[in-house]
């Protein structure tokens, strides 16, 4: 079978968990079908590398065109495999003009994150109905989560309930491992002999971290604050977040900003060295990111919201905080109090840890969610 896997990011070009997923589910099933990856950006080793030659200002305009090149690639291929609605467009051409299948993974829903009208303006319209059409249109629908799958059937009520298939996200428990050095540390500043809370992500509603930089005012004394966060959506969230870290500042000792996304080896050791890893999202479908924190044996704070609930085992690998959109306040007061106990609960944070890692990789490994995504494949050939 040869599948063409359609995907904005692929490493070096790696921003956000949809790439993470990509470039991992890309590695294990390389062995179980013929792969053809298909990026934005130049081409790689292992992908075909798609750009606008226009240079079009509105990103929604970019992704068509794009979208238009990467379809035409696929004449000859079995299936198509997109991932965001970055590359949905590419695979629901490609069925229309090839005859082929086309498969979504969802990652994330254009209804349930109106703020990308920021990011995007008119463009969010587009966005939405791209990825509408080929969800509806689509042979096969992977949720990421059990929460994912409730939310693709609530934002698309035209999509048959049978079309959309749970297969988690996964961790590569090989590469996120706790790491004992502590020269990372020491490079950006890190104090090995204070608790630190650690948040990685980009700066971006979604990820909920102007809450978490307003909860840090309640942290203990003692306690650092590290944040790899980098690539604002807007300029206006940037001058937010910049204005609420120099806030904290002026407050306490110990807040560290490093605002670049860094090298997977160097994330891993922060992982690791962290009293708790901090998720404060306000929407996330899986959340990867606490995978690779669980992985490392570290503790996770998170919201409660989407498919996080079935990566955190509240009590046993970290605590969850409800968040209320109408309670910001709350929110923040409960993030706070959840990542103080967790800072102070010494051999219970120590146990969380441990469980964490043991989840991770008893539960979710990428081989057995490869051969999930091959049989899914198959299931949709047969049914042409």
């Amino acid at each position: 079978m040869k599948v063409g896997l359609l995907t904005r990011e692929y490493p070096p070009e790696v921003y956000g968990g949809a790439g993470v997923h990509v470039e991992f589910l890309a590695r294990e099933l390389r062995p179980l079908v013929d792969l053809d990856v298909h990026c934005w950006g130049a081409d790689r080793p292992d992908a075909t590398g798609h750009t606008d030659p226009h240079g079009y200002r509105q990103p929604a305009f970019t992704t068509m065109d794009i979208a238009v090149s990467m379809a035409n690639a696929l004449e000859g291929h079995d299936l198509a495999h997109s991932h965001t609605w970055y590359a949905n467009l590419a695979g629901h051409l490609a069925k229309m003009t090839h005859g082929i299948p086309h498969v979504v993974t969802a990652h994330s829903l254009e209804p349930l994150r109106p703020w990308k009208a920021e990011q995007l303006g008119g463009g969010y319209r587009v966005s939405s109905w791209i990825e509408r059409e080929a969800y509806e249109a689509a042979d096969a629908i992977v949720a990421v989560s059990g929460g994912m799958r409730r939310d693709v059937l609530a934002a698309y009520p035209a999509v048959p309930p049978e079309r959309v298939h749970v297969i988690h996200n996964g961790i590569d428990t090989s590469l996120y491992r706790p790491d004992p050095g502590t020269e990372v540390l020491a490079k950006h500043g890190i104090d090995p002999d204070r608790p630190y809370v650690l948040f990685v992500g980009r700066i971006t509603r979604q990820k909920g971290v102007p809450h978490l930089v307003r909860a840090a005012a309640s942290l203990e004394p003692g306690t650092q604050l590290v944040l790899c966060a980098g690539g604002a959506d807007t300029p206006e969230l940037d001058a937010e977040f910049r204005g609420l870290v120099a806030e904290l500042e002026k407050t306490r000792t110990g807040v560290r900003w490093i605002p670049e996304m860094l090298p997977r080896n160097e994330v891993v050791q922060l992982l690791t060295h962290a009293a708790v890893f901090a998720c404060p999202s306000v929407y996330e479908p899986l959340g990867i990111v606490n995978l690779e924190a669980m992985a490392c044996g570290t503790p996770v704070v998170a919201s409660d919201v989407g498919g996080i609930p079935e990566v955190v085992d509240d009590g046993r690998t970290g605590l969850l905080v409800h968040y209320d959109e109408q309670d910001p306040q709350g929110f923040e007061a409960g993030l706070a109090a959840s990542l103080n106990e967790v800072v102070g609960a010494g051999d219970r944070a120590a146990a969380m840890g441990t469980a964490g890692r043991e989840r991770a990789v008893g539960e979710f490994g990428w081989k057995a969610i490869a051969e999930r995504t091959v049989a899914l494949y198959e299931a949709c050939g047969r049914s042409l």
